[in-house]
């Protein structure tokens, strides 16, 4: 057997064994290149107010987290999102179950009216990340399938490139490889999954790759191999490698009856520090409370949500020990995440711990700060959904992804013909003349 035999019967096998895995991941990846501005357009009657009169005042943030209680009770927000746009309203997140958003002029809580978009992406996530397997360790073997099963697809696309690779480079049979032809049958689906192959391989290979860390923890290790930087001492799970979490930057009360500053006039410092800043994530734990939460790291995190009615004002005191606002008794700076829209990578974030007594900067960290292990993985989780390149990278990754499920029919309908095909008959000889 040649070579080239060789390395068909390997992709030949390896798209029939992984091939409907493969499909439910491009189904799902498809519609989750889009998730975001699909479930923001979803949403967009609560995420969305009218401008008020010009020069109404906002409300303080105070005031907004004194609203949500008494409009929602049970809710229990782990993050507040603001937004420079005046048309959107303070989002208080609740982690994957959603959030309230409230209008910063009236104080009026709302939630989406319609929930079914963002139960549909978490459907499509499950579904994409461990083939939708209930139960942990339903999950951890799915996540372990889908993880084998998007090697086969590097395979794949590696091996298609070698097999698309004409023998002989004439005109004739080139044209029907670099582009779709008028054809029926087997000749379709040849042409077909030539000419789409060809076309999506080179992103597909960066998706594929781009995946591995989040499959395998040897994936997320290897990124500290290839880059020489030493790695953490403790993993944070499956696909993860991530760095120590960085100690908390505590601050000492400057004397006895201090109270820290409202939280507008920190986020106006921040703003202040980062003019081009985009969105702004504050951990409703963190704010002034003494050890409440540690720093963000490159991204907003979950928290312990806050009982209701918790503001920055009162946070010091509130943890039932009277000695938290004394002075030499630390208590956690306050943390504020910030996502510029000059800043490179596009999805890199700037982390600022303020001093929620002064509103001085302690300490600024963003993705120069980072060691290069940490720079590549950043780059691997968002080139893996398109977002690192904005819009254009989300619709080559939808693209290509859509072209891919393609691929699988024509690699199925292909194999088909060829294992249960119809034999083609000898001719029968023609009668002889007399």
């Amino acid at each position: 057997m040649t070579f080239r035999k060789t390395i068909f019967w390997g992709h030949l096998a390896a798209g029939l064994l992984a091939g409907l895995a493969i499909g439910i991941m491009c189904f799902t990846g498809t519609i989750l290149a889009f998730e975001k501005p699909l479930v923001a357009w979803s949403e967009r009657d609560a995420r969305q107010i009218t401008l008020p009169a010009p020069g109404t005042p906002r409300l303080t943030f105070a005031e907004m987290q004194a609203k949500l209680p008494a409009a929602q009770p049970a809710a229990r927000p782990q993050n507040i999102v603001l937004q420079n746009d005046p048309r959107a309203a303070v989002a208080f997140t609740t982690g994957r179950s959603g959030g309230f958003y409230v209008n910063p002029y009236t104080g009026e809580v709302r939630q989406p009216q319609s929930a079914a978009m963002g139960e549909f992406m978490h459907t499509m996530t499950d579904l994409h990340r461990s083939l939708g397997f209930r139960g942990q360790e339903s999950r951890t073997r799915g996540q372990l399938i889908n993880g084998i099963c998007n090697l086969a697809f590097f395979v794949l696309a590696v091996t298609g490139i070698y097999l698309w690779w004409p023998r002989k480079w004439r005109t004739k049979g080139l044209r029907r490889s670099l582009w779709f032809v008028r054809a029926s049958g087997k000749a379709r689906d040849w042409n077909w999954h030539n000419v789409i192959g060809l076309w999506t391989s080179p992103v597909l290979i960066v998706l594929t790759l781009t995946a591995i860390p989040i499959s395998f923890r040897w994936g997320a290790t290897l990124i500290y191999t290839v880059t020489g930087t030493e790695a953490p001492a403790a993993n944070t799970g499956p696909g993860v490698a991530a760095a120590a979490t960085p100690p908390a930057v505590t601050v000492t009360p400057p004397s006895l009856d201090a109270k820290p500053l409202p939280l507008d006039a920190l986020i106006a410092t921040v703003q202040k520090q980062t003019p081009d800043w985009q969105t702004l994530t504050l951990r409703t734990g963190n704010a002034g409370s003494a050890g409440a939460a540690r720093p963000a790291a490159a991204a907003p995190a979950e928290g312990v949500a806050p009982s209701p009615g918790r503001t920055i004002e009162n946070r010091v005191t509130e943890r039932g020990d009277s000695s938290a606002s004394k002075i030499g008794n630390p208590i956690t700076a306050v943390t504020l995440t910030v996502r510029e829209s000059t800043s490179w990578p596009r999805t890199a974030n700037t982390t600022l711990t303020v001093n929620p007594y002064t509103g001085e900067i302690l300490k600024r960290t963003g993705y120069a700060d980072l060691n290069a292990a940490q720079r590549l993985r950043a780059w691997t989780r968002f080139l893996h959904t398109g977002e690192a390149l904005g819009w254009p990278g989300q619709l080559a990754a939808g693209l290509a992804c859509l072209g891919a499920l393609v691929l699988v029919y024509t690699g199925f309908a292909l194999s088909w013909r060829r294992f249960f095909g119809r034999r083609p008959q000898p001719e029968t000889a023609a009668p002889a003349r007399a």
